[in-house]
């Protein structure tokens, strides 16, 4: 596997390599989840008997049939009147006016001392009532010869007339009249005066198209009362809705157009299915795509190399979710019981967490969660299955925060215990909720389902684990751990055969695990590592000064290549045991590089003072150089701590010094050239090591002696 991440690697650019992995899980999860959208489907025909009870797979609006009711409801409505007294008052006014214009005619002609005078002034009182009649703007024509008539009745004929017609009108406009019984009215009026009074034949006639002409309407049509009483109508109707299980049509009935057309609303006829649900999870798995996308684009302080292992991981561990909740909700669509609730929902999480990182995690958790939703949703749930998806993400993050604290992978299975009680509390909320009446089985079914689901989750982490860390190559914090463990057989053969290396390789441990956490490096992986770098010694323990005592010292009685054979040895040596017992490629990388090739100066001196045509090179390990800032660390780290531990009467100062000096002359020496250690972070290193120095070989009290 490492070689093809490398391959990808030189293939393509991460961001397209990011979005090609992407397209192709989208797509995967596409294949899968298509089929959980297409819901139930009849090849039935109109007028055709149903051969069987359909019911409605979810609660939908038929706006078509809501539109005409409302429609009804607005043209059910009563137009809005409103009464004016008024019109009747005005009206009578009028008609009172014209007799009363005549009458001052007739007043004019009788004071008038002549007839000629009286006749233009007559003419002029005729023109006025003309005009009057215009600005009354009555409906009545009145020819020359019809206001020749009025002047000519008597006065107590135009009184009596004016008198008739107004009771006549007022009578009739003092009850409502709308604009449809004007012509009745009008016509009534008219038989009424003929019947009632007795004028002469010509004033009669003049009269009654007077009262005629006074008959308009006066209850007129409020047009915002009645537009804002159908508004009223259309609101108060509410949508005409199919309801979620609603019996749609019996087995045995004959499909007709009402039955059909709610079955094309609802999307259940197989010859009206429609494209909008897939075109809907196509955007939910874009959605969440560009979750992944986000999150994966934005890592930063992380080599190209394990961006890409960890989207293959996560990948794969998405896609495989995916298929087996699909294969469970395949299952669970034969029983009335949710199968869903067993799917093992924390072994993702989990996994992910303790494999790439706790962020990416809790992103996977919320993306299967909604896609659990969606899969398996039930018949009668409208877009997705939602205490499924609720179940799904509560299991996973509380796997999330019991795995936190997890020291060794065996305890992977007791956190399992914890993630059970989650799971029985939310089914207990679940079937609480839904006020529904359970048997005893279906709550033993849900109670097992629960605590089967967190440890199916626990047990397949435990056995799937080692198997992608070995296929990726992969050294996650809980195997770290489980390494640093004093009881690991390789750190009991260390502490066993060379007790000095064990305590030096404790004391480097600490300064290198230090310094790590100061510029960003893996410090729990300097530290495992540290515990191992030496274990070449076991060996031949006795030829390393850590590991001798009374003074006697093998390499004096050895010639200098002897025993710069045997001291260079040691990286190579505990390189082979390390493998040997299948340690991980970090820890082995660490034992090979922590002295990266640098010289044997002790013996090469001694060597020279010999030969002194030796050459250095002959004296440097074999390497390679450090190639991570891990081991440039743990290699200052190795020669600081042996240098401080032989000084005598160590201070502040002279600590210091010394390391400065060492790290300078790796530095110079250019053991840092292939790995990314700054100067800024070297600094760093060196402030970090003083430190934890100078609480280590702090100057102590000089106790009496017993007899003083």
């Amino acid at each position: 596997m490492t070689t093809i991440i490398q391959k990808l690697q030189r293939l393509l650019p991460f961001r397209l390599l990011l979005i090609v992995a992407l397209s192709v899980v989208g797509l995967l999860q596409f294949l899968l989840m298509m089929g959980n959208i297409q819901g139930q489907n009849y090849n039935v025909k109109l007028f055709q008997v149903s051969p069987e009870t359909i019911r409605a797979v979810k609660t939908i609006e038929d706006t078509e049939q809501t539109k005409l009711d409302k429609q009804a409801a607005a043209d059910s409505v009563e137009p809005v009147y409103t009464y004016s007294e008024e019109v009747g008052k005005n009206q009578a006014s009028v008609v009172r006016s014209i007799y009363n214009y005549a009458l001052d005619a007739k007043e004019i002609e009788a004071t008038s001392d002549s007839a000629k005078a009286a006749k233009a002034q007559q003419k002029k009182q005729l023109e006025a009532l003309k005009k009057s009649l215009d600005s009354k703007e009555l409906n009545v024509e009145l020819s020359d010869e019809d206001l020749a008539v009025l002047l000519a009745a008597t006065k107590s004929e135009l009184e009596d007339g004016r008198d008739s017609v107004v009771e006549k009108v007022t009578s009739v406009l003092q009850q409502p009249v709308r604009e449809a019984d004007v012509a009745e009215k009008r016509e009534s009026i008219g038989n009424a005066i003929r019947l009632t009074y007795s004028f002469p034949t010509d004033l009669m006639n003049v009269s009654i198209r007077i009262a005629r002409s006074a008959m308009v309407a006066n209850e007129l049509l409020d047009e915002d009362a009645t537009e804002q009483k159908r508004q009223q109508a259309i609101e108060s109707i509410d949508p005409t809705r199919i309801l979620q299980g609603q019996i749609i049509v019996q087995e045995g009935e004959v499909i007709d157009r009402d039955v059909y057309h709610q079955l094309e609303v609802t999307g259940m006829l197989a010859t009206h299915q429609s494209l909008k649900p897939y075109v809907g999870l196509a955007l939910l798995i874009i959605i969440q795509m560009l979750f992944f996308y986000m999150i994966f684009n934005n890592a930063k302080n992380m080599k190209i190399e394990h961006k890409i292992r960890n989207l293959l991981i996560v990948s794969i561990i998405y896609v495989l979710s995916i298929g087996f909740m699909e294969l469970l909700g395949i299952v669970d669509r034969e029983f009335d019981l949710l199968l869903g609730f067993l799917f093992p929902a924390a072994l993702a999480p989990m996994m992910i967490r303790m494999l790439v990182g706790e962020r990416i995690a809790v992103l996977v958790t919320m993306m299967l969660g909604i896609s659990a939703g969606v899969i398996f949703q039930e018949g009668y749930s409208t877009v997705m299955q939602m205490e499924i998806a609720l179940y799904m993400i509560l299991s996973g993050i509380s796997s999330l925060y019991f795995v936190r604290n997890m020291q060794k992978r065996s305890k992977v299975l007791q956190t399992s215990f914890g993630v059970a009680i989650v799971n029985s509390l939310f089914i207990a909320f679940y079937l609480l909720m839904t006020q529904s009446s359970y048997t005893a089985k279906e709550l033993l079914f849900y109670l097992v389902a629960a605590i089967v689901s967190a440890l199916l989750s626990g047990a397949l982490t435990i056995g799937t684990l080692p198997f992608i860390e070995t296929v990726f190559g992969i050294l996650s914090s809980l195997r770290l751990i489980e390494l640093s463990s004093p009881n690991h057989p390789l750190l009991k053969k260390i502490l066993m055969e060379a007790p000095g290396t064990y305590h030096h390789s404790i004391m480097v441990a600490n300064l290198a695990e230090a310094a790590c956490e100061a510029v960003g490096a893996d410090g729990l992986l300097a530290r495992v590592g540290c515990y191992y770098h030496d274990i070449g010694k076991t060996k031949r323990p006795g030829f390393f000064v850590e590991n001798q005592t009374n003074g006697l010292n093998p390499h004096d009685h050895l010639p200098p290549e002897k025993s710069r054979d045997i001291i260079i040895a040691h990286a190579a040596d505990g390189v082979r045991i390390l493998e040997k017992h299948k340690m991980p490629k970090e820890i082995v990388d660490i034992a090979r590089q922590h002295h990266g090739t640098t010289a044997v100066k002790f013996f090469y001196y001694k060597a020279k003072q010999q030969d002194p045509t030796v050459k250095e090179s002959d004296y440097r390990y074999a390497g390679p150089k450090p190639q991570t800032k891990e081991i440039a660390i743990i290699t200052v780290a190795d020669s600081v701590e042996a240098a401080v531990r032989s000084m005598k009467d160590p201070t502040p100062e002279k600590i210091k010094n010394l390391v400065h000096a060492i790290a300078q002359d790796k530095l110079q020496d250019g053991q840092f050239d292939e790995c990314d250690l700054t100067i800024q972070e070297l600094h760093t290193i060196e402030q970090v090591f003083c430190e934890t120095l100078n609480g280590t070989f702090h100057s102590r009290i000089e106790y009496p002696e017993p007899n003083e």
